[in-house]
């Protein structure tokens, strides 16, 4: 398989970053609109998002034997008019054995899929509060007036998201934030392999958890009745502090991954992960604690092992995704599997590779 060298990778992300920006602009400036939590002023965008062809952080390479397992790490948001240059991913998931799904969980029939961890309520049809309570009801007041100022702002009259539960709603709020900012969440990596999938008439490979519930439908029936939790308040916080705030972090680790500048996101690893820990609020839950619901992180993690373990034993070469910090985390995903294999490298470890093996005269004597 023919790849670029590191130097060659470089010039061509600097010619791809070239080219955008001639073509970007700033988002719009935001005045403030009001003091959240700490007195001051709503922050504003001042990141540009970068746009048009971009080359994503290159693949990590798990190795054992003679085999390699592919892993993109996968990021969101990422910038809204970018398009992933995704050359080297459909070189490997053109030749790989096997194509690895993203971990997640199903939980029951009637509960769904659920990826990552990532349970929402309104997956399992309990969007809204119980007895119809409003945001303003459930909420601090300074929570809830803060949340006033960036609902009018990023989503406007809305009467009906006043009766979602505070995550669902906050995270409606999220997302449209981010979709004002240039950015979005999803839809660069998924149909790229199922594109790939399709035209070689291969089946993903599931890494999906079952959980087997006696009675999912009376789960369901105890969560709607559940009320406000401190976890809820805390959560409500963090999202409006991100959104307030930390919009421009989130940006500049979207471009990151969008260039594929690894330091930027090492040094960002868990930034924003607050979101999906309020969406994971599920899990927090009497409803989930009684069912032994609250400790599947462990068995996700477990899970997802065994399939790699797997594609590893019997392929040559195979491809998964994973959350670029579930490859960065020293306890993530590629942690627990790293003592099972005879090595790991990170995009830029491999390049560094493949320049040595190169300048040595052996061009390739490190692709499996």
């Amino acid at each position: 398989m023919m790849r670029m060298t590191r130097k060659a990778w470089h010039v061509a992300v600097l010619l791809c970053m070239a080219t955008a920006a001639s073509a970007q602009a700033p988002v719009a400036d935001q005045a403030p609109a009001g003091p959240p939590g700490d007195g001051g002023a709503i922050v504003d965008m001042n990141v540009v998002v970068v746009s048009g062809f971009q080359p994503g952080p290159g693949l990590w390479r798990v190795r054992r034997g003679e085999n390699t397992l592919y892993i993109l790490g996968t990021q969101s948001p990422l910038p809204k008019a970018m398009t992933w240059r995704s050359d080297e991913a459909r070189e490997v998931l053109a030749e790989a054995g096997a194509v690895l799904g993203p971990p997640g969980v199903v939980v029951g029939r009637d509960i769904g899929v659920f990826r990552g961890l990532t349970m929402l309520p309104a997956a399992m049809r309990a969007v809204r509060n119980p007895d119809g309570a409003t945001l303003d009801e459930l909420l601090p007041a300074d929570v809830y007036q803060r949340w006033s100022v960036l609902k009018a702002r990023y989503i406007g009259r809305d009467r009906g998201i006043e009766r979602k539960r505070p995550a669902i709603a906050v995270h409606q709020l999220y997302r449209a934030a981010l979709d004002a900012n240039g950015l979005r969440e999803g839809g660069v990596v998924a149909p790229v392999i199922n594109e790939v999938l399709k035209a070689r008439g291969m089946e993903l490979t599931s890494t999906t958890l079952e959980i087997k519930l006696d009675d999912p439908r009376a789960a369901l029936a105890d969560f709607r009745k559940e009320g406000m939790k401190p976890e809820d308040v805390a959560c409500v916080r963090d999202t409006l502090d991100l959104i307030e705030r930390g919009l421009p972090q989130v940006a500049a680790r979207a471009n990151a991954w969008a260039v594929g500048d690894l330091d930027v996101l090492r040094a960002t690893a868990g930034y924003g992960s607050q979101v999906q820990a309020c969406l994971s609020s599920f899990l927090q839950t009497e409803t989930a604690r009684k069912r032994g619901l609250d400790g599947l992180e462990a068995q996700v993690r477990a899970h997802w092992v065994a399939a790699a373990d797997a594609a590893l034993a019997t392929h040559r070469v195979s491809f998964a995704t994973l959350s670029v910090n579930d490859l960065l985390g020293a306890s993530g995903f590629l942690a627990a599997l790293r003592p099972r294999v005879d090595a790991v490298l990170a995009p830029d470890e491999a390049d560094a590779v493949e320049d040595d093996s190169e300048s040595e005269g052996t061009p390739g004597a490190a692709a499996p």
